[in-house]
């Protein structure tokens, strides 16, 4: 499908912050039907920092071909645009005039996005399999790797320079895998999708809260109603604070965006002494 066609294809007038849609509570709900989640598989949805730009990806189930697609608001109306091809899992940076694709990244232009560039070598590694790179305001990285067991690992900025990625800690990298991860803007809490045998089904979406002395809590399963029998994966928490979203392949779905109330995080927050 041609790069028109794919945007006609969700050109549908929207108006009204979040695309015009009726603001979930806590149950999770479809985000955008027919426009954003359609019968193709949509995946990986986020705002830009100013909430005007709203991209996710799409798989075309006649051709097979990963598409980026945004959503820009104005005059309070959405316009449907293709970006280009997906590459690994795009995600904007907190400052957004970067956007992260795995490895490799884009900086804004006057006109859109630059030329594709390699993050540096660092995160280049031939070894390394990395899909999603999300980073916080104070430059931390965090990152996963499904060519080295499927593992999360985070590089931080120490006085201003770039420390080398590290693998977390068993409080986070248990189980059979673990991907996708979303860091906070504040570095409070990262969010990914793992699968552990005391889980919910196929995938279920784990936090761990940043701890007073600056390491990772214990994974906490977000449970239900967000974690079903089905895939849950990709989470991100809109740039306000105040909407998970996230993707659920559940029994014949293609594989749709949901989103549902960011209370679902807040109730478990721990309490700092």
């Amino acid at each position: 499908m041609s790069s028109a066609s794919m945007a006609n294809q969700v050109s549908e007038t929207l108006t009204g912050p979040y695309l015009g849609q009726k603001k979930p509570g806590n149950v999770p709900q479809v985000f955008a039907p027919g426009a954003v989640s359609s019968k193709h598989r949509d995946y990986n949805a986020f705002f830009s920092p100013d909430m005007t730009e709203f991209y996710f990806t799409r798989r075309d189930n006649d051709t097979g071909n990963w598409t980026l697609i945004s959503y820009v608001q104005q005059n309070n109306q959405w316009h449907a645009q293709v970006v280009g091809p997906r590459v690994g899992r795009p995600f904007l940076a907190p400052d957004g005039q970067t956007m992260h694709l795995g490895k490799y990244y884009m900086a804004r232009t006057a006109c859109g996005w630059g030329s594709l560039q390699v993050l540096g070598p660092m995160f280049a590694r031939n070894d390394w399999g990395i899909m999603r790179l999300t980073s916080s305001r104070k430059g931390t990285y965090i990152l996963d790797d499904y060519k080295s067991g499927d593992v999360i690992r985070v590089s931080e900025v120490v006085n201003g320079k770039r420390q080398p990625p590290v693998a977390l800690g068993p409080e986070v990298n248990t189980g059979k895998y673990n991907a996708h991860p979303f860091i906070a803007p504040d570095d409070s809490y990262i969010i990914w999708d793992g699968q552990r045998e005391e889980g919910y089904g196929d995938s279920d979406l784990y936090i761990s809260f940043r701890q007073k002395d600056g390491s990772w809590g214990e994974a906490i399963n977000l449970g239900a109603p967000v974690n079903t029998a089905g895939r849950e994966a990709s989470a991100s928490v809109t740039p306000d604070g105040k909407y998970l979203f996230f993707n659920r392949d559940a029994e014949s779905a293609e594989g749709d965006i949901y989103w549902v109330d960011a209370q679902v995080i807040e109730r478990l927050r721990p309490v700092q002494d």
